[in-house]
C-alpha cells in the first residue's frame, strides 16, 4: 500500500488479532462490514481499515488461524471425531463417553486389553491450558498408538505387553471451549472462558490470594469450574494408581509437591523418582524431580497435588513437553551443568527443584510447577503476541510436531510400564 494508506507490521497484526476474535467460525478473515464495525468500536483505526479495504486485504491478508497456519494440528471437533473413529476400530477394548457439567462437555476415552486384569490404572489429563495445543496432540497420537495405528519409539515397551497389566483413561482435551478460541488464532489464551486457570482450581492448598503470576486466577472457590468438577468426578470413579497431567512452555518432569517446599512428598517418593530418572534418560534430558517453590511464591491448587494427596495415588506426575528451539538447547545445557555440579546428589537426597542450586535455571526457564522469586516476573510478562505464544508452547514446524508427539507418547507408555512394574513388586502402594 502506498502513501498514507501504508500499514505497519504492528497494525497488520492488530487487525489480525481482531479477526481471530470476531470473524465467523470457519472463516479466515473479517468481512468489510466487520472491519467497519471494528472502527466504530475502536478495535482498529480508520486508516488501517481503509488500507485493507483499498487493497482487498480484508479477504487476502488478514490472519488465518491454526488450521491454515499449522494444518497438521487438529481442531477440537477433529480431536473428538478422531477419538470416536479410533475407539470404533481399536485393536483393544476401547470406549468413549462424554461427561457434562453445567453445559460444559468433556470426552474421556478408556483403553484396555480384552483379556487384561490391570494392576495399574493410568489416568492422563491433556490440555488443562488451552494455549498448550501440543498436549492434546500428543494424547491423540498416544491413543493412535494404543489402538495400533501409530508406531512408537523402538526402545519403548510394546503396547500389547503394557496393556496386559495397564488400563488407560485419557482426557484428550481438558479445556475445549478455550481451545476453540486458541484455534482461531488467539494463541495466548491459557484459562477457561471464565478466566480461571484450571490447574489452580483444585482443592489442594487452594488459595484465592497471593498468587504470583498475572495470568493465574484460581477462581472464586475450589472446583468452582465445570471442567475441574468433571475431572474430579472422573478420577474419583476411575481411582488411578498412576496420574499424569501434560503441559508445555518448557521441558521438565515433576512429582509432588507443587505448592511448597516445606512439605516434601514422602509417600512413594523414591519409586516416583526412579520412574522419572528412567524416563529422563530416554525422552527428556531435562529437569526432573519434586516440584516446589521458594517461600512466598506458591503453586497451589494443582491437579498433581490433589490427586496425590486426596486419591492416595501412588504415582502422580506432571510433564512439560515442549519449549521453543531458541530456549531448548540452553535449557538442556544448563540442566546438565546443574546435575554434574552436585544436583544429582541433591535430588536423590530428597531436595526439590526450587532448591537454591537450581534457582537460576528456573529464573531463566520458567515452569508452571517450579516457581522462584525471579522467574515469577518473567512468566507474568511472557510475550502476549500470538505468534510468540504459539512458538513458546507449541512446535511450529511439522517435523518438530511429529518428533514431539512420538517422543512423548512413547514416554507415556514407558511411564505406565515402569510404574506398573513397581506396583507389582510392592502391592502395598495401592490404597485400599
Amino acid at each position: 500500500v502506498q502513501g498514507s494508506l501504508a500499514v505497519s507490521h504492528e497494525e497488520h497484526h492488530a487487525v489480525r488479532r481482531q479477526s481471530h476474535y470476531l470473524a465467523p467460525r470457519g472463516h479466515r478473515h473479517m468481512s468489510d462490514a466487520l472491519l467497519q464495525t471494528q472502527v466504530k468500536h475502536g478495535g482498529i483505526t480508520s486508516r488501517m481499515a481503509e488500507a485493507f479495504l483499498a487493497t482487498g486485504s480484508s479477504s487476502d491478508m488478514i490472519a488465518t488461524g491454526m488450521k491454515a497456519e499449522y494444518p497438521y494440528y487438529h481442531t477440537t471437533a477433529e480431536i473428538q471425531e478422531e477419538a470416536k473413529r479410533l475407539v470404533k476400530k481399536c485393536s483393544h477394548r476401547a470406549s468413549i463417553k462424554t461427561v457434562t457439567n453445567e453445559g460444559v462437555s468433556i470426552d474421556v476415552v478408556t483403553v484396555e486389553s480384552k483379556q487384561a486384569s490391570p494392576t495399574n490404572r493410568v489416568f492422563i489429563l491433556f490440555g488443562e491450558h488451552s494455549r498448550e495445543l501440543i498436549s492434546p496432540e500428543s494424547g491423540l497420537f498416544f491413543l493412535k498408538a494404543l489402538c495400533g495405528e501409530a508406531e512408537l519409539d523402538s526402545q519403548t515397551a510394546k503396547v500389547a505387553a503394557v496393556l496386559t497389566d495397564n488400563s488407560f483413561q485419557l482426557v484428550l482435551n481438558g479445556n475445549p471451549r478455550s481451545r476453540v478460541k486458541v484455534e482461531s488464532g488467539s494463541y495466548c489464551v491459557r484459562e477457561n472462558p471464565s478466566g480461571v486457570d484450571l490447574n489452580r482450581n483444585w482443592d489442594e492448598q487452594w488459595n484465592a490470594t497471593g498468587v504470583a503470576l498475572a495470568d493465574v486466577n484460581p477462581g472464586p472457590l475450589p472446583f468452582s469450574e465445570p471442567e475441574t468438577r468433571i475431572f474430579k468426578q472422573l478420577v474419583t470413579e476411575f481411582k488411578p494408581t498412576t496420574f499424569l497431567t501434560v503441559h508445555s512452555g518448557t521441558r521438565g518432569m515433576y512429582m509432588p509437591w507443587a505448592y511448597d517446599t516445606n512439605h516434601l512428598a514422602d509417600r512413594n517418593q523414591p519409586a516416583m523418582m526412579e520412574v522419572l530418572k528412567t524416563l529422563d534418560e530416554k525422552h527428556c534430558k531435562c529437569p526432573f524431580g519434586a516440584a516446589g517453590k521458594e517461600v512466598g511464591y506458591a503453586c497451589p491448587g494443582t491437579s498433581l497435588d490433589w490427586i496425590y494427596d486426596q486419591m492416595k495415588t501412588p504415582f502422580a506426575f506432571a510433564f512439560e513437553i515442549y519449549v521453543s528451539p531458541n530456549e531448548d538447547e540452553d535449557l538442556t545445557n544448563r540442566w546438565l551443568q546443574k546435575v554434574q555440579g552436585g544436583g544429582s546428589s541433591l535430588l536423590e537426597g530428597g531436595s526439590h527443584l526450587a532448591h537454591s542450586h537450581f534457582s537460576d535455571l528456573f529464573q531463566r526457564h520458567g515452569s508452571d510447577f517450579v516457581h522462584t522469586s525471579k522467574s515469577t516476573a518473567k512468566q507474568s510478562s511472557r510475550q502476549k503476541d500470538d505468534d510468540a505464544c504459539f512458538s513458546q508452547f507449541n512446535p511450529d514446524t511439522k517435523e518438530r510436531y511429529e518428533a514431539t508427539v512420538k517422543n512423548w507418547a512413547s514416554a507415556y507408555l514407558e511411564m505406565a510400564h515402569q510404574s506398573n512394574q513397581k506396583l507389582k513388586l510392592n502391592s502395598t502402594m495401592i490404597a485400599a
